[in-house]
């Protein structure tokens, strides 16, 4: 459920307060040169964000992590191969039918019950006409999944204290606290707990526990359990043109072994942050059955 003002007025008025924190916050960062010299600059001004997906090539539009890099070992789930996956993007271009996610359960990451939970799930997605992912009827998607928010922008709110993660459309938001250590008896959350350090001075390094078992890893709604622990590495490249991810995803309890996912971000200039709320004008879908989105019975606070 959001904790985030639904209606419009009030919304309005929430996106110009964190556009005014992340001009303060931004122009409140030491310049170059001076003790942040070893400190990335993420958003140097309230205009720049960052896009997921690899817009260039035939990847969905980071809806999915990017191939796995030849010798990079154990990766995600991917879609079936008799199965192919086809965005609506794609669709679009090729002049073909979008399909909906269909899981490769040979991937040897699966342990035998997180297999048969995606078995059950690749059932409706060759049945049903439509099955959305998690994201797409307004619930956090968790960590890694971070990294599949596409379309709308990520922006970076840098402090001294924390790095604060903000997906335009609607508002989901992380909190990375840059201390060494996770605090005592940590409570299951969207989110889970993040803590962060720099490194190189291009590198920003996320370690997270803490993730409710509600959320998936990724857009196939690969499950894990409350032992997930999620190194992710945000990287500078190409003269600050884009960014690299890369997420060391860890869980005895759902997989074989530890596997790592890729993404790449692309930098645009369209800020500041907007009103982008995934609620509105999303409950019909041409009148298929889908699922329902967050819903709650009294306020959160």
């Amino acid at each position: 459920m959001s904790c985030f003002p639904s209606n419009a007025r009030s919304l309005r008025a929430f996106a110009q307060l964190v556009a005014g924190i992340l001009a303060a916050g931004m122009f409140g960062w030491p310049a170059v040169g001076e003790e942040s010299a070893a400190i990335p600059n993420f958003s140097p001004d309230g205009r720049v964000g960052w896009i997921a997906g690899d817009q260039s090539g035939p990847t969905p539009i980071g809806d999915d992590f990017l191939p796995q890099p030849p010798g990079a070992g154990p990766g995600p789930v991917v879609f079936d191969k008799n199965h192919p996956y086809i965005d609506n993007r794609l669709a679009r271009e090729k002049g073909l039918q979008a399909t909906n996610r269909v899981a490769d359960l040979s991937n040897p990451i699966l342990q035998p019950w997180a297999r048969e939970q995606l078995r059950k799930l690749n059932e409706r997605a060759l049945t049903e006409t439509m099955l959305l992912t998690p994201k797409e009827r307004c619930w956090p998607i968790g960590v890694p999944g971070w990294m599949l928010y596409p379309v709308r922008p990520v922006y970076f709110l840098q402090t001294p204290k924390e790095v604060v993660l903000i997906w335009e459309e609607d508002h989901m938001v992380r909190h990375i606290y840059l201390t060494d250590k996770h605090p005592p008896n940590v409570k299951p959350s969207w989110f889970g707990d993040s803590i962060g350090h720099y490194e190189n001075g291009d590198t920003l390094v996320v370690d997270t526990i803490g993730l409710t078992t509600r959320t998936f890893v990724d857009s196939y709604r690969t499950p894990h359990t409350d032992q997930l622990h999620v190194v992710e590495r945000y990287r500078i490249i190409e003269g600050g043109k884009a960014l690299e991810a890369i997420a060391y995803v860890e869980d005895p309890g759902a997989f074989t072994t530890p596997w790592t996912a890729f993404q790449r971000y692309r930098r645009v200039e369209q800020g500041p942050l907007g009103e982008e709320v995934c609620a509105e004008n999303n409950a019909g879908f041409f009148n298929y059955d889908v699922e329902p989105m967050p819903h709650a019975d009294k306020p959160d606070f």
